[in-house]
């Protein structure tokens, strides 16, 4: 993930975030779990600085959506207790996306500061806009 790749997806996400008239943090990182770009529009609180960047970071990492990996950690789950581990920054609810270009993970972005449905939607509008302008 390149700067330039990274700005369209913050750029998608806080168009969105705006037209819901939502303060969000939004963090994309790379394949490899590092931080590309970040920015914080609004008075957001400050814990979503670091649940967006986390959110990216789990996505990344574990290659999944938060919302379905946290299906899969809730107790019965085949998981069941997994956002303990890599030092507690897995996060379990929704608003960290991975990204996939041609199979292969390109990066993750993940938002934070309005319900978590609302976070998702955010990160969604950022990654459906790096492929619309990509395309």
């Amino acid at each position: 993930m390149e700067l330039k790749e990274a700005e369209k997806i913050t750029t998608g996400s806080k168009t969105k975030a705006l037209e819901m008239g939502l303060p969000m943090c939004i963090a994309v990182m790379d394949s490899h779990a590092n931080l590309v770009t970040f920015v914080r529009t609004g008075d957001t609180t400050l814990d979503s600085i670091q649940i967006a960047i986390d959110k990216a970071y789990t996505s990344a990492m574990i290659r999944i959506d938060t919302r379905n990996l946290g299906k899969q950690c809730q107790p019965g789950g085949p998981i069941y207790g997994f956002q303990n581990n890599l030092g507690g920054r897995i996060v379990i609810f929704p608003g960290g996306l991975p990204i996939f270009k041609d199979g292969k993970l390109i990066g993750s972005v993940g938002v934070s500061g309005g319900e978590v449905d609302e976070d998702e939607i955010v990160a969604k509008a950022g990654v459906e806009s790096f492929f619309r302008i990509n395309e």
